[in-house]
């Protein structure tokens, strides 16, 4: 059971309903996520702006590397929403997420989006040294940053009693 529900549209207030029609504009959708954290627009685009980064990332990253370092964060965050998310994301990418195939860049990725979830001080200096081998120091502020917001998506949806959006059942 939830311990914030969802806001419902017709109960929103003339700001709350503009921040909806605003993420609807942009991503398409609201999941069981957004319309809790509707209760605040100011929040709902803080969390938003998890989508900046992801786009930041993409052209260096790839979808599926963005989708395989989210995907190690919520499985070792034990965050069901977020690993419904993700597992989908992978599944529909032509992923198995249970038996991934990964090349050392994505082993990597995956190594550090664990540590990060479990102890951020522990990713590690060789990790950190094949990282920067890797990427310029914006691409690993954004990569940091981007690992920051995907756990506050997690603490927030766990926290807070997020139903698992239907959709996401059968990727569980």
């Amino acid at each position: 059971m939830p311990n914030i529900e969802q806001l419902d549209y017709a109960a929103a207030t003339s700001e709350q309903q503009a921040a909806y029609d605003e993420e609807l504009r942009l991503r398409g959708r609201m999941t069981n996520m957004k319309r809790t954290l509707l209760h605040s627009p100011a929040a709902l685009r803080v969390y938003g702006e998890w989508f900046t980064l992801r786009d930041e990332l993409r052209p260096v990253l790839g979808d599926r590397a963005i989708w395989l370092f989210c995907h190690a964060i919520c499985v070792a965050s034990g965050s069901p929403v977020g690993t419904g998310f993700m597992r989908r994301a992978l599944i529909e990418g032509g992923d198995n997420p249970d038996v991934l195939k990964l090349n050392p860049t994505e082993t990597l990725l995956v190594a550090v989006a664990t540590a990060l979830a479990n102890d951020p001080r522990s990713i590690g200096e060789d990790n950190w040294r094949a990282l920067r081998a890797l990427y310029p120091a914006k691409t690993l502020v954004d990569l940091i940053a981007f690992a920051g917001q995907m756990v506050a998506t997690n603490v927030f949806t766990d926290a807070v009693g997020t139903t698992i959006d239907p959709e996401l059942q059968k990727y569980l």
